[in-house]
């Protein structure tokens, strides 16, 4: 479980703070508290470029290797989608001709 799940959980009252599993409900109180605790906007953006900046961003060499390989797989992939649908319509038509 990563930190994200461990935290949703926590709000949902699913887990204590400890991790350990909660039996209890949450009352309205601790719903008007949670909602108190969201992060505001501003702290949303700043915590949002933070993690960007931890991001292993590609070189350009390595962006333009990698776009020219999916694009040549995606017309790879719609050429024999398109050929093997064509045969087969072809073929069954043959069939049911004779």
């Amino acid at each position: 479980m990563n930190r994200e799940q461990k935290r949703m959980m926590q709000r949902q009252g699913q887990v204590g703070a400890d991790g350990a599993a909660s039996s209890r409900r949450a009352t309205p109180q601790d719903v008007q508290r949670r909602r108190s605790q969201r992060a505001r906007p501003a702290q949303f953006v700043r915590e949002v470029r933070e993690e960007m900046r931890q991001v292993a961003w590609p070189s350009r060499p390595e962006l333009i290797n990698y776009t020219t390989i999916v694009l040549f797989v995606l017309v790879f992939m719609t050429a024999l989608i398109f050929g093997l649908g064509f045969g087969f319509s072809k073929f069954v038509t043959f069939l049911f001709t004779k």
